[in-house]
């Protein structure tokens, strides 16, 4: 990876973004020698422009960065890190340094699509996923229409709880067809954004 640290200071922006939420948690500045930390023990690792030394995130809290993917922008000046938080963010205890909450929403999606291709690409026995897609699009289907009257009935009544878990169960059979036809779900999205126009 190329990267040019600034000429006066030796440092570089590292964005820290939530591999999962794609949530923007911190900004932090490395050196060459954090950056190198970094890829060494897959830990966020900055250079702390107050206390003049390297600081892995969490080093006394806990709540370390795990490193998922590190990538240089066009200019080869400015860092994206996707991590996993093991832990708040920032040091007030707010999930991120911007106090937003760092849950799950729609972008979660794209990373359970990415799931459920790794499992139809590289298929295991133990995997549930895997062994839908090795019995074939008509039990896939299937398994959608059943899951779908599944919510129907559970909509008739008043838990829940028991809805949510089947409206769930429908999305992830849903995107489990979806990958079976090769089709991506931003497809689906698109045609629902010219209907909308």
């Amino acid at each position: 990876m190329e990267l040019k640290f600034d000429a006066q200071t030796g440092l570089i922006p590292a964005i820290i973004q939530d591999a999962t939420t794609s949530k923007v948690l911190m900004l932090g500045y490395m050196n060459q020698e954090s950056f190198d930390k970094t890829q060494e023990i897959g830990l966020v690792t900055f250079f702390s422009r107050s206390k003049q030394r390297l600081w892995t995130k969490g080093e006394e809290s806990g709540h370390h960065l795990e490193v998922v993917s590190m990538s240089n922008d066009c200019d080869n000046d400015t860092l994206l890190i996707k991590a996993k938080p093991k832990g708040p963010t920032c040091h007030t205890g707010a999930d991120t340094c911007w106090n937003e909450s760092n849950q799950a929403d729609v972008s979660f999606l794209n990373h359970l699509e990415a799931v459920i291709k790794d499992r139809k690409d590289n298929p295991t026995d133990e995997s549930y996923t895997s062994s839908l897609f090795k019995k074939g699009i008509n039990k896939v289907a299937q398994k959608v229409g059943e899951e779908a009257v599944e919510l129907v009935i559970e909509a008739k009544d008043d838990n829940d709880d028991l809805f949510k878990g089947e409206a769930a169960d429908l999305l992830y059979h849903y995107l489990i067809l979806l990958q079976a036809k090769e089709i991506k779900l931003s497809e689906i999205i698109e045609v629902l954004a010219d209907r909308h126009k």
